[in-house]
């Protein structure tokens, strides 16, 4: 199998002569969905059932390293967010991906799903497979987040407004193209069908709230374009280094 070029299609970012309403500016966030992840190659074959087992693995083995990068970035959030309530509802994200006890979390889950398509768990837990561009995106991510305005690296968050029907495609293709993997280590995906519309519903909320400016819309619209740019090179560094279904390196 031989890796095509993937560049995403650009978000489109609206011209601003002065402030969009903020149901118009939800509706200009939610149309950056065309420059989702979902959308690239790799994704593509996996839904259509086209990746063999050692490129699943390489897939599963590397997206650890973002999954452990998204408690940070939301710690980094709350850090810089000075309003009690926000940080009272942003809080859960941490707990979702963390869990309350060892063996609990979102993290944990992914670990099982690793396991599940036979990465064995030391594999996943040392990140020995993880690729240096997967690592550079991730904590390119948590950087942002630690460095910017807090309603920036909220309105990067806003990718969670695509997710869950990424989520539901990904289980339909997982049941109908791969039955070797256990169904139970899908629960990641479903426990993200409920997850991702409660957090981008806030996170949405909050943008509405405090972008009612054209410089603060257009720091929004730049953000959730940062965001969809790393989603997309961690994608696209796993899909050119399994390009060839096998492991990489080996």
């Amino acid at each position: 199998m031989t890796a095509s070029l993937a560049a995403p299609p650009p978000p489109p970012i609206p011209r601003l002569d002065a402030p969009l309403t903020p149901d118009a500016l939800a509706d200009a966030l939610r149309a950056f969905s065309t420059s989702y992840y979902a959308n690239h190659p790799f994704h593509q074959l996996m839904h259509e059932g086209r990746l063999s087992r050692p490129q699943l693995q390489g897939w599963v083995a590397n997206r650890l390293a973002y999954q452990r990068a998204i408690p940070r970035k939301d710690a980094a959030i709350l850090s810089n967010c000075p309003d009690p309530g926000v940080r009272r509802l942003w809080i859960q994200r941490i707990v979702d991906h963390d869990g309350t006890a060892p063996g609990t979390g979102g993290i944990e889950m992914w670990i099982r799903l690793g396991e599940a398509l036979g990465v064995p768990r030391e594999e996943m837990e040392d990140e020995r497979h993880v690729l240096p561009a997967v690592r550079f995106a991730a904590e390119a991510y948590v950087t942002f987040c630690r460095t910017r305005p807090w309603i920036d690296a909220v309105a990067s968050s806003l990718t969670e407004l695509f997710a869950p029907d990424l989520m539901r495609r990904r289980i339909a293709a997982f049941a109908e193209h791969y039955p070797w993997v256990d169904r139970a280590g899908l629960e990641y995906f479903r426990s993200r069908l409920d997850q991702a519309p409660r957090d981008s519903g806030h996170g949405l909320a909050l943008v509405r709230q405090h972008c009612t400016t054209v410089e603060t819309q257009y720091r929004a619209f730049d953000a959730l374009r940062f965001k969809l740019d790393v989603l997309w090179a961690m994608i696209d560094a796993i899909h050119h280094a399994y390009a060839d279904g096998t492991r990489a390196g080996a």
